[in-house]
């Protein structure tokens, strides 16, 4: 397998920027996952990646070797997309077996490598049966057989678990996690669906109008957002936002969110203006003595936590709590928040401010 490093990528279309600027690496063997809202570039990045779009501008290296200029046929990666692009006149057996075939392989010799395919892909029993009739995780195990079929320094997948209901999507993404670590694979990954991209990944870019906001294993990036964008995009419910005006000095451990005083990690950087104090739905609990408040406005029962939503005067915020403990819409309550992991954000630049917490967790592209 490989490791890919991409460097200042860059791609326009006419006077639109689909790309800026990208730069990252995935390591060899590694499940990496290109992870945005539809429009980002993921997918501009991963079509430059696989030779299917030439960058306007940067480095692309497969295994040390600069490709940003040759086409894909000269890459050796695998492509699975969404849509399975199956050969419909060919069965399952046939459609695996279309690479080596292409690339003039003995007969004796593809047979045997199928056989290994469809028994790792738990296929072997449907290799004579025609691609049409099959569900759609069958489609895509065949769509993976074929691309795994050919030992590619790498796989480039554009969101293949899209097709999917929900129920089957969770199940595939588990065998496909399973698969890799079976092969050591070097895989790149395309998706929307951020709970996918923490199931799957070792490692996650997050992309916004063509920008890396931020790359790094899954647990930096949920514990540790970037930037405000990240910090949206990842959690459910996501993190909560109170905005107010200020200053953070250098080394601050409290901020002032009106007449009350929250501790807060010891800043690493100081800034004044327009702030946002950030905090994560689990991190925060009800407590009848704390100093800031407000009042609960609505409750969403979950089974063994609940979702409260609080109304303060600087904004609404909703705490995950235990569903045992009892919560009266209309009540007002104090807020207690977990000082280890609040982010501070410039509210007009949307970028964290460094804090002994976050520090070395940061990454921006």
């Amino acid at each position: 397998m490989a490791q890919i490093r991409i460097e200042n990528l860059r791609k326009d279309f006419g006077a639109f920027n689909a790309v800026k600027s990208s730069t990252f690496t995935i390591e060899d063997g590694e499940f990496f996952m290109l992870l945005g809202p539809s429009g980002c570039g993921k997918t501009t990045t991963l079509r430059m990646m696989a030779g299917l779009e030439l960058p306007t501008s940067g480095l692309i290296y497969i295994d040390g070797e600069e490709v940003g200029q040759k086409p894909a046929s000269q890459r050796d990666i695998a492509f699975v997309f969404q849509m399975f692009a199956l050969y419909p006149h060919l069965n399952v057996g046939k459609n695996i077996a279309y690479p080596l075939i292409s690339q003039g392989m003995p007969r004796r010799e593809v047979k045997q490598k199928v056989g290994e395919i469809a028994e790792i892909l738990g296929i072997t029993d449907i290799l004579n049966r025609p691609v049409g009739g099959l569900s759609g995780g069958d489609r895509q195990r065949v769509a993976l057989g074929r691309a795994i079929v050919r030992d590619p320094k790498a796989f480039f997948m554009d969101e293949p678990l899209g097709a999917l209901d929900a129920e089957f999507r969770e199940h595939m993404a588990e065998e496909l996690r399973a698969l890799h670590d079976r092969m050591n694979a070097t895989t790149v990954y395309v998706t929307h669906d951020q709970l996918e991209a923490m199931q799957m990944g070792d490692k996650i870019v997050v992309m916004n109008h063509g920008v890396v906001e931020q790359f790094g294993v899954p647990q930096d990036i949920y514990d540790w957002p970037a930037t405000k964008f990240v910090a949206e995009f990842i959690g459910s419910p996501p993190m909560n936002f109170l905005d107010f005006h200020g200053m953070v000095g250098t080394g601050e451990t409290r901020v002032s969110l009106g007449d009350a005083a929250l501790d807060i990690p010891a800043q690493r950087e100081g800034r004044s203006g327009e702030l946002t104090f950030g905090v994560k739905p689990e991190h925060i609990r009800l407590a009848d003595n704390a100093t800031y408040r407000g009042r609960i406005a609505a409750t969403e029962y979950l089974g063994t936590t609940q979702i409260v939503t609080v109304e303060t005067a600087h904004g609404s915020l909703k705490a995950r709590v235990a569903a045992s403990q009892r919560v009266t819409v209309g009540d007002h309550t104090g807020l207690h928040f977990d000082a280890r992991t609040i982010t501070i954000f410039d509210a007009t630049t949307g970028r964290a401010l460094r804090s002994e917490a976050n520090e070395g967790v940061l990454t921006h592209g």
